[in-house]
């Protein structure tokens, strides 16, 4: 395949994907890896990513093998075109769809309730709050400017089935709105962990799955270290979620 100079082909590991990526564009972070790994099953589901980005999650989740199909939704056209080549690349066209939408203004071929486990990576920060940066599709995918959390969580309950699973990975700073929100749209919050970038260390992330229509009652799961020590080595858990499992470094 050819590849435009302001590209990389990067190797995501797991089942040998590879993924294209902007280079001075938006390029995925550990978040979306956390985020795949914390999904419990896909078996026989269908799925569905809420700002798919670049497709990473997608192409994570296609590496089990269990999903009747997978949906990324994303509004960047340079960024869907980007996700759809790498499915291509991957040859994975069978089974993931890459959809350039608003999630605020769904397609009508979106009905209500059609999928079974919907997965989400909002923006984590709000449209004036710190700074944006400064290349337009990183501003997008990092602050609310083109879809709020609850944006999200609308599109979310309205696409779930009863009994469906909410994925999200979200800052631990805004858990309270995150959960009070998922509540609001009937997304009832069943299983959490926060996610630490050295033991010891107070939470950054929290990755939250919740229920459409549930019961309450939620199991909060134990932290999940990134980093051993001081460094930049991963902890044998996340080296695991790469597939890296027994050798340490990036």
């Amino acid at each position: 395949m050819f590849t435009p100079v302001d590209e990389t082909i990067d190797a995501l590991l797991l089942s040998d994907l590879k993924i294209l990526q902007a280079k001075n564009g938006y390029r995925f972070s550990i978040d979306p890896v956390l985020l795949s790994a914390f999904i419990s099953s896909v078996a026989a589901a269908r799925v569905l990513d809420l700002g798919t980005g670049n497709g990473i999650v997608p192409l994570l989740l296609s590496a089990r093998n269990e999903a009747q199909s997978i949906v990324g939704v994303e509004l960047q056209q340079q960024m869907a075109v980007r996700a759809r080549r790498s499915v291509s690349l991957n040859g994975l066209e069978q089974s993931i769809e890459i959809v350039q939408a608003d999630i605020r203004e769904l397609p009508e071929e979106f009905i209500a309730g059609s999928f079974d486990i919907i997965t989400a990576n909002p923006p984590y920060r709000k449209a004036k709050a710190g700074k944006l940066a400064p290349v337009d599709e990183r501003a997008i995918a990092r602050h609310e400017l083109s879809g709020s959390l609850d944006d999200f969580l609308r599109a979310a309950a309205f696409l779930l089935n009863s009994g469906g699973r909410f994925y999200v990975v979200y800052l631990a700073e805004r858990l309270a709105e995150l959960i009070s929100g998922m509540r609001c749209f009937r997304l009832e919050p069943k299983r959490m962990r926060t996610v630490h970038s050295r033991e010891g260390e107070a939470a950054k992330m929290v990755l939250v799955e919740g229920r459409k229509n549930g019961n309450s009652g939620m199991i909060v799961e134990a932290p999940l270290v990134v980093y051993v020590g001081s460094g930049r080595d991963y902890t044998e858990e996340v080296l695991a979620m790469y597939g890296k499992s027994g050798s340490r470094g990036e």
